[in-house]
């Protein structure tokens, strides 16, 4: 491990990262926001911190498979820290816990919250927080590379650690033109979202922050009723419409939008990933209908209420338009399920992918066909690819260490004094990277009142999320920090 190289490229991630937070100030500014200062002396640390690291530190070669896995884990814990000194600076959040709590819930696109009255924020704030988690959605080290061209030097041992999913697909020869497209996506779909909320009557700053939080699959609102507080069917189909295509590997929606359309039905995981959404609202539906509570509203808007919420927990963005709570439990394991699924591979999603929870299942079936025929060559398949033993292996690892970090953090939040239900919720929210949960952290709940430990807990489930396992567990390996010329 060359520490220099982790220096070097982190203090480049924090001068981008100081970028955004001028922008925000530019914002902060022309709403005439208190928090304008905050976020000027906010940007001048964040810039100076980078360019210290950077004139001190050197990349002279290309990254190691190890270094690329170190410079990742400690970027995403620098822009952690630094994108917690807004809320500090400007007194929104007294606690620095609570404050670094909100900075990497936005940045990991998770969305749990400490605020409890968020519209009485600044506009500063509000747009700082979704642009935090718009960063986050496509990932920091991808803008990087993308748009800074000395990151391609070791560009794809990056993009392996950061981007979701088993196996990065690239979409052009070098990594950074791969990066630079996906971007280009993330950055179309987000417009287009923005269009057409203003055509269903959101002001501008409501519509562009929005979908951010949407294209990210993050779930910040700037509003206290979440998206309950626009009372439109438009406005929430149009949000379905997109937190559904957030939660779609982003290659697929480059090939679509490059004439291979017929590259989403052709997609196994693509079909299993709409299949899951599709029938969690049908086994939401009755029940709720069932309940009574839809007597007035009618059949549509429980429907609606069911594939809204079916949508926002299962692409983990997290978004509520009803205190789904408040229906039957059986409602709510149908939401726990789907809080461990998560999207596609290659999305903004978070959650354990669909790509492997099918494969394990696939795998499952073959196995007891083995168990009826012993001696017949079987091959568990995926569409018509087979996968190979050592990717079901890492596939299986990666789903038990997924489970094991979930009790992890269901039994620390318990031995710290949360109820049960709530620790189990904040655990999954947290590791699946979905923000809201069950119990005091609920659909219409926040986590301000949780003891600074719980926080600190949740802030590495959050980030172990985020990064998919492996990446910060390798930081407690001896083996990544040998030293290399």
């Amino acid at each position: 491990m060359n520490r220099t190289h982790l220096v070097h490229v982190a203090s480049i991630i924090l001068i981008a990262l100081a970028v955004a937070m001028a922008a925000t100030t530019v914002v902060s500014a022309l709403f005439g926001a208190e928090d304008t200062l905050a976020f000027m002396a906010s940007t001048l640390i964040t810039a100076l911190a980078g360019w210290l690291g950077y004139r001190r530190s050197s990349l002279e070669r290309d990254l190691t498979i190890r270094e690329g896995y170190a410079v990742v884990s400690m970027s995403w814990i620098a822009i952690g820290v630094a994108g917690a000194l807004p809320y500090l600076l400007s007194g929104a959040i007294r606690s620095p816990v609570s404050a670094l709590f909100e900075s990497v819930s936005g940045f990991t696109t998770t969305g749990a919250t400490v605020f409890t009255q968020i519209e009485t924020l600044p506009h500063g704030i509000l747009f700082w927080r979704a642009l935090t988690q718009w960063i986050g959605g496509m990932g920091i080290i991808v803008l990087g590379i993308a748009v800074l061209p000395f990151l391609g030097v070791g560009g794809m041992q990056l993009f392996r650690a950061e981007v979701p999913g088993p196996t990065p697909e690239r979409l052009a020869p070098r990594i950074a033109q791969t990066a630079k497209l996906l971007w280009y996506v993330y950055a179309g779909l987000t417009a287009a979202q923005t269009v057409l909320y203003l055509l269903g009557g959101m002001s501008f700053f409501d519509a562009i922050t929005h979908a951010f939080t949407t294209l990210s699959t993050g779930g910040f609102s700037v509003r206290n009723a979440s998206l309950a507080a626009y009372d439109s069917r438009y406005i929430q189909y149009v949000t379905i419409i997109f937190m559904y295509l957030a939660g779609v590997n982003f290659t697929l929606h480059y090939r679509a939008l490059t004439g291979k359309p017929a590259r989403y039905l052709t997609d196994a995981e693509w079909r299993a990933y709409s299949l899951v959404l599709l029938t969690a609202t049908a086994l939401i539906l009755p029940p709720i209908l069932a309940s009574g509570q839809y007597s007035e509203l009618g059949v549509e808007r429980a429907f609606r209420d069911a594939l809204f919420q079916a949508v926002s927990i299962g692409t983990t963005t997290g978004y509520v338009n009803y205190d789904y709570e408040l229906w039957p439990a059986s409602t709510n394991l149908i939401l726990l399920l789907l809080m461990f699924i998560g999207g596609m591979a290659g999305s903004t999603a978070g959650g354990m992918k669909v790509i492997r929870v099918y494969a394990f299942a696939r795998q499952g079936l073959t196995a007891l066909k083995r168990s009826l025929h012993p001696r017949a060559v079987m091959i568990t398949r995926i569409g018509r690819k087979p996968i190979r033993d050592t990717d079901l292996l890492t596939i299986l690892a990666f789903i038990l260490l997924y489970l094991a970090l979930f009790f992890f953090g269901a039994l620390a939040l318990t031995l710290l004094g949360n109820d049960f239900v709530t620790s189990i919720g904040a655990s999954a929210a947290s590791v699946g990277n979905i923000g809201p949960g069950l119990g005091e952290v609920g659909a219409i709940d926040h986590y301000g009142w949780m003891g600074p430990v719980s926080k600190l807990v949740l802030v590495f489930l959050m980030l172990v999320g985020r990064l998919e396992i492996f990446t910060v567990l390798l930081l407690f390996h001896p083996d990544l920090w040998r030293r290399t010329r």
